[in-house]
């Protein structure tokens, strides 16, 4: 029986020909072909390097696709497997027909990598060939660290994970790239995907807010890899937080007052204050910020002239942060009298002292207040805090390299139930 196919390996401009030459029978001792031994898959092997220094060190070039082609009438490609030096595995696409394997993912600069190739000829004999090879280092790159936000910790179900990188990327093949290497894990396991809000910064959420006491990961498989031209993928510290109960703030501006759910269930009812005419208070979700216990809160920030009608300069205490323009939910005991009945706030969502300090220390970062039924435009989703969560789920998708304008996959519970149950 034959055992000729030959398969061509071209890593960059680097041609590996690897000739699939005769080894052991295709038949073991029962004469079925599945209980060969696998014979070596190549006879020869010709390495040439690109030009240049790595032509002298045998390295290859990583900017350049690694393919495998089987150049027999006879035989086909079953299976490649690449991977570098730690595990990471190289994507990849094999044509239907096994004639041609080619990696759809970068290759990392200054890193040993290992393919296995799977092959059988016209008898169905299977065959195998490892081969390494190392991929040269740029003389000249700069690299594209990564800073993962927000701090480890426990936080609410509203927190977006951030990536801010070291350098602008603009072009879209490198926001792709910038995208795949940059991954968020959860357990329990929930879909999610990126969204760039500008050249340098990146936020993650998922469709709905994360699970409750959930475990959040985010690191980064960028190291090493090409980004752009003279960008490399560099340093990323991983991150990982916990979220805790679903913890939601629901104002009504309509009716002054506030109710707080934790895990959907009612476990307050709080009369509150919110913006007055020309200064209304902003529509939509917020994700808590931080916590201060004593704030001086002066007109003069929100360009209110001192010394008129609307001019103020307050000690305010236990005021929860929700934008980075000032928007609080804090104690207010001089509107006490209009707190449930009427909005006589700058913006603000005021509250009895009692009642803020009882909101100040059970929110905390990542929670959410939302608020309904105002006059006030809704909370930007970027630049003034965390207005993710007011970006519909396609809208969010829009803001992806790498998913936008393709249909939305099956959620990880989705996926689940579409698997097959055995019998």
């Amino acid at each position: 029986m034959k055992h000729s196919p030959r398969i061509r390996t071209v890593v960059s401009c680097t041609a590996l020909v690897v000739a699939l030459g005769a080894g052991t029978t295709a038949c073991g001792s029962d004469g079925h072909p599945l209980s060969a031994k696998p014979y070596d898959a190549a006879e020869e092997i010709s390495f040439k390097g690109p030009a240049g220094d790595s032509e002298k060190s045998g390295k290859v070039d990583p900017d350049k696709p690694l393919e495998i082609t089987s150049e027999s009438d006879d035989g086909r490609i079953t299976d490649v497997t690449a991977t570098d030096a730690s595990g990471r595995y190289v994507a990849g696409e094999l044509a239907a027909d096994g004639s041609r394997w080619h990696s759809t993912s970068p290759l990392a600069a200054g890193t040993h990598y290992t393919v296995r190739v799977s092959t059988e000829d016209e008898d169905g004999a299977p065959g195998r060939k490892v081969i390494g090879f190392d991929t040269s280092t740029p003389k000249t790159k700069k690299l594209l660290n990564v800073e993962f936000g927000p701090k480890a910790g426990k936080y609410g179900v509203g927190q977006p994970i951030t990536a801010e990188l070291s350098a602008p990327v603009k072009d879209k093949a490198a926001r792709k790239v910038v995208e795949r290497g940059l991954r968020v894990d959860s357990t329990p396991e929930v879909a999610g995907t990126w969204h760039w809000v500008d050249d340098k910064t990146l936020h993650y959420r998922p469709k709905e807010y994360w699970p409750t006491h959930a475990t959040i990961t985010a690191h980064s498989n960028l190291a090493g890899v090409r980004v752009g031209e003279r960008l490399w993928g560099g340093n990323a510290k991983t991150v990982k937080i916990t979220t805790g109960d679903r913890l939601i703030a629901l104002t009504d501006a309509a009716t002054h007052s506030m109710k707080v759910y934790r895990n959907d269930e009612v476990i307050k009812e709080i009369p509150v204050t919110t913006g007055k005419p020309g200064f209304d208070t902003r529509n939509g979700v917020k994700v808590v910020l931080g916590k201060e216990y004593f704030v001086r809160m002066r007109g003069t920030s929100i360009g209110i002239a001192e010394g008129s009608s609307d001019s103020y300069d307050l000690p305010v205490y236990y005021a929860t942060r929700v934008t980075w323009s000032g928007e609080y939910v804090h104690a207010a005991p001089w509107s006490t009298g209009s707190q449930g009945y009427a909005n006589v706030s700058h913006g603000c969502t005021g509250m009895s002292t009692g009642n803020a300090e009882w909101f100040f220390n059970t929110f905390n970062e990542g929670d959410i207040v939302k608020v309904v039924n105002s006059d006030g435009k809704t909370m930007d989703p970027f630049g003034n805090g965390f207005g993710d969560w007011n970006l519909g789920w396609k809208n969010w998708r829009e803001g992806s390299a790498l998913v936008a304008g393709s249909p939305d996959a099956p959620s990880p519970a989705q996926r689940a139930r579409l698997r097959p149950e055995s019998v």
